[in-house]
């Protein structure tokens, strides 16, 4: 296995693990998580749905969000993280601000502080 697939799988997993929990924890109508093939869908029923998945030929994880729409990240060794360079915002700080503000509480889907 590639480095890429390693640590996309890794940081998707990780993802997947934390918004499963979230999906116990919280009562929203339509939540879903499914995880396949590269691809992870988080459905929020009326407050839309998130798609990240694997994009192998560029080694970058896109995403789709219903707040600021599609971005692509890139993996940065320095930081340990996947970064959207047009703004050096990344993937997991994207998440977690757009979820707090969809859902009204803290989530940390990598469990980085």
């Amino acid at each position: 296995m590639t480095t890429y697939h390693r640590i996309a799988d890794n940081t998707l997993d990780s993802i997947v693990e934390s918004l499963e929990i979230l999906g116990d924890e919280v009562d929203i109508d339509g939540f879903d998580v499914n995880y396949s093939m590269g691809v992870l869908t988080l459905a929020l029923g009326k407050h839309g749905t998130y798609v990240l998945n694997k994009q192998p030929p560029n080694k970058q994880i896109w995403s789709s969000s219903p707040i600021s729409g599609p971005k692509r990240f890139d993996y940065d060794e320095k930081r340990r993280r996947w970064v959207y360079h047009r703004d050096g915002s990344t993937l997991d700080e994207m998440l977690n601000e757009e979820l707090r503000e969809l859902i009204g509480r803290e989530i940390n889907v990598l469990g980085r502080s």
